[in-house]
């Protein structure tokens, strides 16, 4: 039978337990990270979220207290009383390494099986493991780190945006189902069989509407959701900080949010940020990075040899020119005796993950020079090719050629950051932060045969591009921005669209017809006849902004209780079936794949 409280209340938390407190009386909780039993000396370590302290009994302590020292065991929860004091031999990997606590009362507030894995950061076990005893694996000084820090970054968001005039709103959990963009979760009615909820992607259309409703500047720390399939960034119940400004433009919002990301990493970090940051615009950033979320922390940008080939006689670089696509390359500078021959064929297998029919390659060694497309050019399309690259001894160059200039961005893109990654090219400790700016406002959907707004149909054209929207949609850009940090979208928004008239021509770009604009936003669209003050905003992925501070290599790693790759979660064994009487009641049968 466990011991019980009374009589005795905590007085410090474990890792506080320092010099400062020398002689003096002090009650620790914890759980036990491990005992070294000595006979006459038992050294217990008691751990709790703030680090850990060893207690410490020896011969002159009650033999009935030693003994009852003696039975406890890895993850046991104890409760001690005793005097503070130096350490005889002191443990330099704490903070608190110089003081004990000689105990004169032990209590066993729990017993413990011996747990799957050893509660340490340095255990080496499976993510499944861990994650089907959770709660075990929250222990680990790590996690407890993560979970905190998180705190404090939602604690400085808080402060920050109160103290620039956000007033915290809460919106709604249940809501219409607007099918546009990712798969809603859909909550059955109960009381209108039939009928549905659906759980928000984001609060989208109701901050707007707090714009309208006049509060001026709205703040949410939102819980989002989105039925799509799940990556290492991503999980289906997630977490924004969501905002929204009236009476604003590009300019004020991202100045508003630079002084955030500002403010956060001194609090948390203790890192100072400069700013104003860089901005790129999506195409630069497209036409050297390869992508729209570009990791600026190195080089290996791209550059585009399409011009210099038009003429060419390879039929590879001539078909994708003449397809309506490029070629573009990358020169590795000094990376020759780094990208062996077997190596360079891994990136080609590489660069085919992201549609790329092959990866044409020239190394340039001091022992000489091999290529596999250098033979098929003209002399003069080489010299021109290399001097474009700036390419010399010691280099390799890296070329995709396609019909589809996105799938030249993708793999190329790629490729940089896989490099970046296999050549130690990444500055550790690091953190680069920009904004991409002038995103197209549509992107084209292969499956669907029609354009699809690339943020979603709230947000602003371009005033230069609005009558691009129905004459020339593949060109017509967004007043949308995007904050990267270390190649990362941590956050994005837009100026929104206020005009009744532009909204519903957005809506018609986007093949919606006038019943279905009005069925599914009618509520919006007529909010907008009310005066529209103009407004705009972004939101921030908590998660992700989390995992990039603490440099963690998954949002699961910052998160208490995530799901897994096929949107389980394992501890609890969720999704499960229900009772028949459960489904009978929400008017729902489910039907069996035959």
């Amino acid at each position: 039978m466990a011991d019980v409280m009374t009589g005795l209340k905590r007085t410090n938390y474990c890792g506080e337990t320092s010099s400062a407190l020398l002689g003096r009386e002090v009650v620790v909780c914890g759980w036990v990270q491990k005992i070294r039993d000595k006979g006459m000396l038992v050294f217990i370590d008691l751990r709790d979220r703030t680090g850990i302290v060893q207690l410490a009994f020896d011969d002159q302590t009650p033999e009935a207290l030693r003994q009852k020292a003696q039975t406890a065991r890895a993850e046991f929860v104890l409760m001690a009383k005793g005097t503070v004091r130096a350490r005889e031999s002191v443990n330099k990997d704490l903070p608190n390494g110089d003081v004990e606590v000689y105990v004169s009362e032990l209590r066993i507030l729990g017993r413990s099986q011996t747990p799957p894995f050893e509660i340490t950061d340095t255990t080496n076990v499976k993510e499944e493991l861990r994650l089907k005893y959770r709660y075990l694996d929250l222990r680990r000084g790590e996690m407890q780190r993560s979970i905190i820090t998180r705190h404090r970054i939602v604690k400085a968001a808080r402060d920050y945006y109160d103290q620039n005039g956000f007033l915290e709103i809460e919106t709604p959990c249940l809501i219409k189902s607007t099918p546009e963009g990712a798969r809603d979760y859909l909550v059955p009615s109960r009381v209108q069989p039939g009928k549905f909820f659906a759980l928000p992607q984001s609060p989208q259309q109701y901050k707007q509407l707090l714009m309208l409703s006049g509060f001026d500047r709205y703040l949410q720390i939102a819980r989002c959701f989105r039925d799509e399939d799940l990556r290492a960034d991503r999980q289906p119940e997630f977490t924004q900080i969501d905002l929204e400004m009236s009476f604003v433009d590009e300019d004020d919002v991202m100045t508003v949010n630079e002084g955030f990301i500002k403010h956060v990493f001194r609090e948390v970090l203790g890192k100072e940020v400069e700013t104003p940051f860089r901005r790129l615009k999506y195409q630069e950033a497209m036409d050297r990075f390869g992508s729209d979320k570009p990791d600026t922390r190195f080089g290996l940008e791209l550059q585009d040899i399409t011009g210099l080939l038009r003429d060419t006689g390879f039929q590879v670089f001539r078909g994708a020119i003449d397809g309506g696509g490029s070629v573009r390359a990358i020169n590795v500078k000094g990376a020759a005796g780094r990208l062996s021959r077997k190596e360079v064929d891994k990136l080609a297998d590489f660069v085919k993950t992201y549609r790329a029919k092959g990866l044409a390659f020239t190394r340039l060694t001091a022992e000489g020079e091999s290529s596999s497309y250098e033979k098929f050019l003209t002399p003069e399309e080489v010299r021109a090719i290399r001097e474009r690259l700036g390419a010399e001894t010691g280099d390799v160059v890296l070329i995709v050629a396609d019909a589809k200039d996105r799938v030249v961005y993708d793999s190329l893109g790629a490729l940089r950051v896989h490099l970046a990654k296999l050549l130690n090219l990444v500055p550790e400790g690091s953190f680069d932060f920009l904004w991409v700016t002038e995103f197209p406002l549509f992107e084209y959907d292969e499956e669907e045969g029609r354009y699809a707004a690339m943020h979603h149909p709230f947000t602003s054209p371009m005033l230069e591009d609005l009558e691009m929207m129905e004459k020339d949609p593949a060109h017509c850009r967004a007043r949308a921005y995007d904050m990267i940090i270390n190649g990362c979208e941590v956050g994005g928004g837009s100026i929104r669209i206020t005009d009744p008239e532009v909204q519903e021509r957005m809506f018609q770009a986007l093949g919606f017809t006038p019943e279905r604009a009005r069925a599914q936003f009618g509520f919006l669209i007529d909010a907008f006849g009310y005066g529209a003050p103009p407004h705009g905003g972004m939101a921030y992925g908590l998660d992700r902004l989390v995992m990039l501070m603490l440099d963690r290599d998954s949002i699961r790693d910052v998160i208490a209780f995530p799901k897994v790759q096929n949107a389980s979660e394992l501890m609890t064994g969720c999704p499960d079936t229900v009772e028949d009487k459960s489904l009978q009641e929400l008017s729902i049968r489910v039907v069996e794949e035959s």
